[in-house]
């Protein structure tokens, strides 16, 4: 029933389409039909599969590098108040920068590569993974802390021992959230300048009104980003057993 149910979700949203293509009469250049954009996936097969890999590669380097760098400024904001009165108000000022306007500079700083790209999609999944494993750090239990410190723990054994693994349920909702988002990072990048990648692909098919093959690659990039995203929750499952399910 777990397979069943997304499958019959699936049959339905490509139901909704086909109707409201069909319904409204709606030319090929504005909404292609479900079987045109079936057609056009199989077509540029070899296309999509080069663009997949390489935005695919995008993601994941971000996805790795935006975690430790989030789950590092948590750990340094919980564990130094200090620290954390100048640091957390420079992570607050950075996300009220909209990423669409930074991912220009981030191009013409990193260049065309795979560089520039994986900095944006860090900078989309940092605040989510930092925030969330912030929060879970904050919100260890008092008790737990106050029976550690009456067993003579130190800082850093309460910290391996207690408070990372009372905050890795918080911090696991935080990557998967970010695995959603870290995609939209990497399409970002390479809309504002890129060779390759499902974002270039989409960029060069809409200035070829090639509808179609727009709609193929955001097919493609909606498959491969619940690929990730479930990944991320089949492993989270597996190593944070105690998470509430």
């Amino acid at each position: 029933m777990s397979v069943l149910r997304p499958l019959i979700t699936c049959a339905g949203l490509i139901g909704l389409w086909w109707l409201v293509q069909a319904g409204l009469q709606l030319p090929p250049y504005i909404l292609p039909s479900p079987a045109s954009v079936a057609v056009a996936v199989w077509e540029n097969r070899a296309l999509l599969a080069g663009a997949t890999l390489t935005t695919l590669t995008e993601t994941l380097l971000g996805l790795l590098i935006g975690t430790v760098l989030g789950a590092a400024a948590a750990l340094v904001m919980a564990f130094s108040a200090a620290l954390r009165r100048w640091l957390l108000p420079v992570l607050l000022l950075s996300q009220a920068v909209p990423v669409f306007a930074l991912a220009p500079l981030l191009v013409l700083w990193l260049g065309f590569g795979i560089a520039s790209k994986v900095a944006v999609a860090v900078l989309v999944i940092f605040f989510p993974v930092m925030s969330a494993t912030f929060d879970g750090l904050r919100q260890v239990p008092a008790d737990w802390l106050d029976l550690a410190h009456t067993m003579n723990a130190t800082r850093w054994r309460i910290l391996l021992r207690i408070r990372l693994p009372a905050a890795l349920p918080s911090a696991a909702s935080g990557l998967r959230v970010a695995a959603a988002l870290a995609p939209i990072g990497a399409v970002i990048g390479e809309w504002v300048g890129a060779s390759s990648g499902l974002g270039y692909v989409m960029l060069n098919a809409n200035a070829r009104v090639r509808t179609d093959l727009m709609f193929a690659a955001l097919l493609v990039l909606s498959v491969m980003t619940v690929g990730v995203w479930w990944a991320v929750d089949t492993t989270l499952r597996r190593w944070v057993v105690w998470a509430p399910k």
